[in-house]
């Protein structure tokens, strides 16, 4: 498989397998699982300690034990963050938690259930508006020190943020993990809308793709193949998304894959060289899907996909 260096540091396969779902499985699949995406060539694997609330590392953890794979040649990702509520309310399922304890604890626990001496890459899960920054600089600097972390990075953060936490911090953020796919383009809509009075070109990316790009953070795409929020997958809904679903076909009966590939592909075309994140469980899906990096989607061909998931070029 092609690869791609995270924030120009750490080398990765250019398609990462995120893990979200494996607390359903039981350890032989979730090992079937493994196996078809190291097979693939897929050997970055995407965990946080919220997934089954830990059970997904877990079974990850055990299927891995009865491969041949050894650690040292898997880039393993977690995050920490999200914390579960104390149920009093329905609305008040889960809250965030930045602080320096919290994040050393957390760590602990993700190695303990993934049986390893380390992650490849720590993820800040979500925006804690309550952040300290100069709390998550000393829980760095401590699990840096210690050797439990290689290199750091946040998600679904905002410029501002990444350079409100940056400025406090001793090492580098070199990935954040953000929502993308065709019908999911907000990062790059405002920019292609710019100074127009078009829903377009409402500001909802805070023109993060450009900032990631100029400091070389590695924008991870997760949710490749669903639309809204976990409202399911675009691919296939020919009632929601009819244009996208026929060019998805078209392209995918001339290129010799499956529509999903080719949405791998679209992402994987951006010369930000954003890495997809694929959260598929089924062995056979993973081979398909990783089919997305031999193809090649020109410039005329990615913008035919923008256009058919519903935006019009001005």
């Amino acid at each position: 498989m092609k690869t791609i260096k995270l924030g120009g540091a750490l080398e990765a396969s250019a398609i990462g397998l995120g893990c979200m779902r494996m607390e359903n499985l039981d350890v032989a699949d979730a090992q079937k699982v493994i196996d078809a995406a190291v097979e693939s060539g897929i050997t970055f694997f995407d965990h946080a300690d919220c997934y089954g609330f830990g059970k997904s590392e877990e079974i990850f953890a055990e299927a891995l034990e009865r491969t041949d794979i050894r650690r040292e040649d898997l880039v393993i990702q977690s995050k920490c963050g999200i914390r579960k509520g104390r149920g009093r309310y329905p609305f008040c399922k889960q809250y965030y938690d930045f602080s320096k304890e919290h994040i050393i604890e957390a760590v602990d626990a993700i190695l303990g259930r993934l049986k390893t001496d380390y992650l490849d890459t720590l993820l800040l899960h979500r925006p804690d508006t309550l952040v300290e920054p100069e709390e998550v600089a000393e829980a760095f600097d401590i699990l840096a020190s210690k050797g439990k972390v290689r290199y750091f990075g946040i998600s679904n953060e905002s410029p501002a943020l990444v350079k409100l936490l940056q400025k406090e911090l001793n090492q580098r953020l070199i990935v954040n993990q953000l929502q993308f796919s065709p019908a999911h383009t907000w990062m790059v809509n405002q920019q292609i809308y710019m100074n127009m009075n078009d829903g377009q070109s409402v500001g909802r990316s805070c023109e993060v793709l450009e900032y990631c790009r100029d400091k070389n953070i590695t924008i991870q795409a997760w949710s490749p193949f669903q639309h809204g929020f976990f409202e399911g997958t675009f691919i296939g809904d020919y009632e929601k998304y009819p244009e996208l679903n026929q060019v998805l076909d078209d392209f995918a009966k001339e290129k010799g894959v499956t529509p999903a590939a080719v949405v791998i592909a679209w992402i994987l075309r951006h010369p930000a060289k954003i890495q997809p994140i694929i959260g598929s469980m089924n062995p056979q899906r993973i081979r398909n899907i990783a089919e997305g990096q031999n193809i090649e989607i020109t410039k005329e061909e990615w913008y035919e996909l923008y256009g058919a998931a519903g935006n019009v070029l001005p």
